[in-house]
């Protein structure tokens, strides 16, 4: 009855479009007082409790950072790179997008801030020389999702944060996902620009050494970053950190275009988004714990490895049922709810954690372009000014491609742990 009762409440609560953060706790709240002696006071320790996390430091720095670098000039510089690379192949200004998503992923961790720096460059780019709208737009929302899979990553930080798994080690996992899913947009993107007639066009404006000499303070970043981080040097969080100091002298002392008034920008945007995380994540702590004290994924889990004993079709379901909570739920809040229910049965098929959470991570952003909820979609729609509905159309292409790449890491472990192996030895 308990398992029924919270799952009813919190996803009755989200369906009203109650904050993630309150349907969580009310949940919790509300099941157990109906249901266990439990007292209450767990709620208030374990979402403080939950909060005090040295990792989760680098939610909000990394949010930040992306923030400083989206005003700051460099976001700008890395798309010039990309399209004077590619911008002469036929569909080169959206596959340029691609490749700046992809970079700029490496430096932001947000699916949505990605998004909103490229496409804000992009868009016009692409309608001035003669791309469709949608298109344009679809592919550019679509290609923000690289932005939770390439490191760094915040649900990374956030699902090894909540399985007790090396962040480190999912940074590393994420990076050729990440890589192959780029080149399968840009092999959509390709596709369908031959089939409609979209050429490179050459920017006459841009001369290769000057754009790589302008751009080289751009280029490093992601360098020092997952330099650093994979070399030792500093954790994820610190990484974080550093990733501030350099936006902040790059944007302000070299390129000069990081103003107090887009500094202060910044800071606003970061604290309004990590706000909202910090209270989802907090009380979410909260309802795992209670999940663990009634034993529920354990439950849930002895369930289903007993209705299903084949592991091939485990994981299809886990990955349908991802993707169909993805429609609806974002991937932070998904991941916090479903991490512990899945994780036992995960286990239990002999799958990495680490695996896992590359997989997960994944099939959560799709959501991002996916309606009703889709937070890429809800940013492209402001930059661009189309209806949700033409933007997701024009976007299924690139979905499929995604789904396709999904099937790939779930099921051919190289993908993901290869690397992880490597820098265990």
């Amino acid at each position: 009855m308990n398992i029924a009762l919270l799952f009813a409440l919190l996803f009755g609560c989200v369906s009203l479009s109650v904050p993630i953060g309150v349907s969580l706790g009310l949940a919790t709240l509300v099941t157990m007082v109906a249901t266990s002696d439990i007292s209450t006071i767990m709620i208030n320790q374990n979402a403080f409790a939950g909060l005090d996390s040295f990792p989760l430091m680098a939610i909000p720095f990394f949010m930040l950072a992306g923030n400083l670098m989206a005003v700051g000039g460099i976001a700008r510089r890395i798309v010039n790179v990309c399209d004077i690379l590619v911008g002469r192949i036929t569909g080169g200004v959206g596959m340029a997008t691609v490749a700046a998503c992809m970079f700029f992923a490496a430096i932001s961790g947000s699916g949505p801030a990605t998004v909103s720096a490229m496409g804000t460059i992009m868009l016009p780019e692409m309608e001035k020389r003669g791309y469709d709208k949608a298109f344009a737009t679809g592919l550019t929302a679509t290609a923000g999702t690289i932005g939770v899979i390439i490191p760094p990553s915040i649900p990374f930080v956030i699902y090894g944060v909540v399985a007790s798994a090396s962040v480190g080690e999912l940074f590393i996992a994420g990076i050729i996902p990440g890589l192959l899913i780029g080149l399968a947009l840009m092999a959509v993107c390709f596709a369908i620009s031959k089939k409609r007639g979209y050429k490179g066009i050459v920017n006459e404006n841009l001369k290769f050494w000057p754009v790589v000499k302008d751009a080289i303070w751009a280029l490093i970043t992601p360098v020092i970053i997952l330099g650093g981080i994979y070399g030792g040097v500093f954790t994820p969080t610190e990484a974080a950190v550093v990733g501030i100091v350099y936006s902040l002298v790059i944007g302000a002392f070299v390129y000069k275009e990081l103003t107090w008034k887009t500094f202060i920008s910044a800071i606003c945007s970061t604290a309004d988004l990590n706000g909202l995380t910090g209270f989802a994540i907090g009380f979410s702590m909260a309802f795992s714990s209670y999940l663990a004290m009634e034993q529920i994924p354990v439950k849930v889990a002895a369930a289903m490895s007993a209705a299903i004993t084949n592991d091939v079709v485990m994981m299809c379901l886990m990955l349908v049922v991802l993707l169909t909570v993805g429609l609806f739920v974002d991937n932070i809040s998904s991941c916090l709810i479903l991490t512990p229910v899945f994780l036992p049965i995960v286990k239990a098929m002999g799958m990495n954690p680490v695996q896992f959470g590359v997989v997960m991570t994944t099939a959560l952003a799709i959501g991002f372009v996916t309606p009703p909820y889709g937070a890429n979609l809800f940013v492209a729609t402001a930059i661009s000014g189309l209806a949700i509905e033409r933007i997701a159309k024009a976007a299924v292409p690139f979905i499929i491609a995604m789904i396709a790449c999904l099937l790939l890491i779930a099921f051919f472990p190289p993908i993901t742990m290869g690397l992880v192996s490597l820098m265990r030895r």
